[in-house]
């Protein structure tokens, strides 16, 4: 029996509401987010490996993993737990630490340029040359042991040559940073040798040497005393100092700190029991002291599949052989099995195990860890794509070998690439950016901005274009938008006028209200669709056209109340973003840097003192503009001189609209100098348009007036015209006949009596023009 519908039901939906769809890597499509556990939400995402300065790719991958996350808490309500990594052991690690030990402990023990420093320096070099540049050179170019310093001079001239040095940098994209080094330390070498040869053997001279021969000369001394560092806190400073580092970074970036945070070195006893575990299941073997996982065994076994993610790439040795690391002794039993614990060389930091003294593999400290906090499954496992394989790959591998389980991550979530510029950030091809370099150059909510304008899994190419022209017009859209409704709101408290008897609510609002329900709706449904924020944002800032042209159309009859509740919507989806400063409850997204004021609230401060002295202004405009004197009119003058000097500095607009009143503003000073001056430079080409237009048009008629220099009556006489050109002229200087005597035809004559009376009329206007001047 079907229910009767009350009169006032609304009528079926004809759309449903959209699901949460994630591109899942495991799958290489779009699948319904369904967590294990309701709504809770188990999220691992893999952390850096800290032995340098944060860059532009830990700013993307980790700015992109931060907007997910606030998407599935902020948003859609999840409960997650984010748990990352630091990876404060790795081979990349511990030669960077075991080298700046190295030379910080050569520069101190020098104490001058001396003939062996030269020689050791000079050894280095040579070494680097034939070595470090091998891999990029053809086997005709490259030095052979003694030769180094023979060959250099060819390989300096043929690296001018772009061709062969585009195909060396396609060998090695890594060349051109060597060839750099050998050359800045080939460089220093004949400094310090001048420098010798005049008696000057300080120890400064000998520090910039060695300042400048450092990527050679480090690792010529890594190669020759390794095995001398044993003190194991060296290369554990040197994590800790650049994990602190990485942390102030992501702060600088409104990165969320994760709900927990794991170390390796924290977590070598669990490393240590789950590779036994791996080992006792049939999926691990030891071979000289480092334990392998048996990929061939594990591919093997019913249930399992070795490389999910990139089945493709299971071969690729370049891959491979570049996980295992710098330091990797391969001793395991085929090319694609990897270290899940490898023996410590000397040199090297180590921890005990049942296989001898030795450190984690690379790839098992994720598994370990991920599964110490989350269990044998977790929902979300993030990372940079470039980790696919074989990182991940090899983590669910020694997982689901340990668990004996099928599924250890039910969504892999990989963000994209960045590339600067088009190309492959890289030091090699100089244009590596650290994140302070950054953001010395632009704010963390506009590298926000540019990073939720492209889709998270797409390739990003992130180039100053992007920045000062997508990204700022769209920041300066939405600020401009905030502020001229926070000023409407503003000025309508202050003149008492936000409920003046009428209810203002018509067709325009209708359509206001219509269009954000359809704008929340359509923000959903592209959040859905595996989190397309690029199509999000184009919702809001469609939203904010509307409501802008709303704004502008209904001019006093606005309905205030909507125009907030639109603005509060949509700061807050913005702030959801993390795209935010200031007060989560002021209206819009707050103010970043300087114009934040230190958390100052600038409106409630300064806004009655301001809008004081507005008032005064607008009075004294009403009286001046109403009166025509010259008195009132430089009273005008000051007020307009008021809004467009002295309140500049202090970020105050001032908006003079047609009932003579001014619609008060605060805005960021550097805003407002640049609008300013931007405006100011528009009328000074406009006036030197002017000035240039009006000089053109006097010089052409200079040029007109002296065309009638000459006398009408000279017109057709020499030297005005060739000698013997006529024969004879009438008393006004009219020719007659030609140089033989003939009478001139019919149409010679009309033409010679036109071409007089035009001279006539310029040559009166000549003499009137030197009467003029004369005056």
């Amino acid at each position: 029996m079907s229910v009767q519908q009350p009169p006032w039901a609304p009528p079926p939906r004809q759309r449903e509401d959209p699901v949460l769809k994630v591109y899942n890597s495991l799958t290489k499509s779009k699948n319904e987010f369904v967590p294990r556990d309701g709504r809770r939400v188990k999220w691992y995402n893999c952390g850096p490996t800290v032995y340098d300065a944060s860059h532009m790719g830990h700013a993307r991958n980790y700015v992109t993993q931060d907007i997910l996350r606030r998407i599935m808490s902020d948003y859609f309500g999840y409960d997650v737990h984010f748990v990352m990594n630091v990876t404060d052991i790795d081979d990349k690690i511990i030669k960077r630490a075991r080298q700046n030990h190295l030379l910080d402990k050569f520069r101190e023990e020098t104490k001058g340029v001396s003939p062996e420093l030269i020689a050791q320096v000079h050894d280095a070099w040579r070494t680097h040359v034939r070595d470090a540049l091998s891999k990029g050179l053809l086997e005709s170019d490259a030095p052979k042991a003694g030769d180094e310093d023979k060959a250099w001079p060819r390989l300096a001239e043929l690296i001018q040559n772009k061709d062969w040095k585009q195909e060396c940098l396609r060998r090695d994209e890594k060349f051109d940073m060597y060839f750099s080094s050998a050359s800045q330390t080939l460089a220093a070498l004949e400094v310090a040798r001048a420098q010798l040869s005049t008696g000057n053997h300080s120890q400064e001279a000998a520090h910039k040497l060695i300042a400048d021969s450092k990527d050679i000369l480090s690792q010529a001394l890594d190669d020759q005393y390794k095995s001398t560092v044993t003190d194991p806190s060296i290369a554990r400073s040197l994590a800790a100092y650049w994990e602190g580092q990485f942390f102030e970074d992501m702060s600088r970036l409104r990165v969320r700190e994760p709900d927990t945070v794991t170390r390796v070195t924290e977590y070598v006893p669990e490393i240590v029991a789950f590779v036994e575990g791996i080992v006792k299941n049939g999926f691990g073997y030891e071979a000289e002291g480092s334990v392998y996982f048996d990929t061939e065994a594990f591919d093997n076994s019913p249930g399992h599949d070795y490389a999910k993610l990139e089945p493709w790439s299971k071969g690729n040795r370049e891959l491979l052989e570049d996980a295992e690391g710098a330091l990797a002794q391969k001793t395991g039993r085929r090319s694609a099995d990897f270290a899940l614990w490898k023996a410590s060389r000397p040199g090297e930091p180590s921890w005990p195990s049942p296989w001898g003294p030795g450190r984690p593999g690379w790839h098992i400290e994720c598994s370990v860890m991920a599964s110490a906090i989350l269990g044998d499954n977790m929902d979300i496992h993030s990372g940079g794509i470039d980790l696919a394989f074989p990182h991940h790959d090899n983590e669910m591998a020694q997982s689901e070998a340990y668990h004996e389980c099928g599924a250890w991550v039910n969504y892999f979530i990989h963000t994209g690439h960045l590339h600067i510029e088009g190309l492959k950030m890289s030091k090699s091809l100089k244009n590596f950016i650290t994140i302070d370099e950054i953001l010395q150059k632009y704010t963390a909510r506009q590298l926000r901005l540019a990073f939720l304008t492209q889709l998270w899994s797409a390739k990003v190419d992130f180039t100053d274009s992007l920045m000062t022209g997508e990204v700022r017009s769209l920041e300066t859209t939405i600020n401009n938008f905030f502020t001229n409704v926070s000023a409407l709101l503003s000025q309508a408290t202050a003149d008492g006028t936000k409920s003046d008897g009428y209810h203002h609510y018509e067709e325009p609002e209708r359509e206001l209200r219509a269009a954000m329900y359809e704008s929340q709706h359509a923000f959903r449904v592209a959040l859905c669709d595996s989190f397309n924020t690029p199509a999000a944002i184009s919702v809001l800032k469609d939203l904010i056209a509307r409501t802008n042209v709303y704004i502008t159309a209904r001019g006093k009859a606005l309905n205030l109340q909507l125009l907030e509740n639109t603005a509060r919507w949509t700061g807050q989806m913005l702030r959801m973003f993390g795209l935010g400063a200031g007060r989560a409850e002021e209206l819009g997204w707050g103010l970043e840097g300087d114009a934040a004021a230190g958390g100052i609230n600038r409106e409630e401060v300064l806004m009655p003192y301001i809008r004081s002295l507005s008032t005064f202004r607008d009075s004294v405009r009403r009286l001046a503009m109403g009166k025509g004197d010259t008195a009132l009119q430089d009273i005008l003058a000051l007020c307009d001189r008021l809004r467009d000097v002295d309140l500049v500095p202090l970020g105050v607009a001032l908006d003079d609209q047609e009932d003579g009143k001014a619609l008060v503003k605060l805005v960021p000073p550097a805003e407002l100098i640049r609008a300013r001056e931007e405006k100011r430079a528009q009328a000074e080409a406009k006036t030197a348009k002017k000035a240039a237009s009006a000089q053109a048009a006097h010089e052409k008629r200079i040029a007109k007036l002296e065309k009638g220099r000459v006398a009408p009556e000279d017109l057709f006489k020499p030297p005005n015209v060739p000698e013997g050109t006529y024969g004879s002229w009438n008393e006004e200087g009219v020719p007659l006949t030609d140089a033989e005597g003939k009478e001139l035809s019919k149409n010679q004559g009309k033409k010679v009596e036109k071409d007089w009376a035009v001279q006539k009329k310029l040559h009166d206007e000549w003499l009137a023009w030197q009467n003029e001047s004369k005056e």
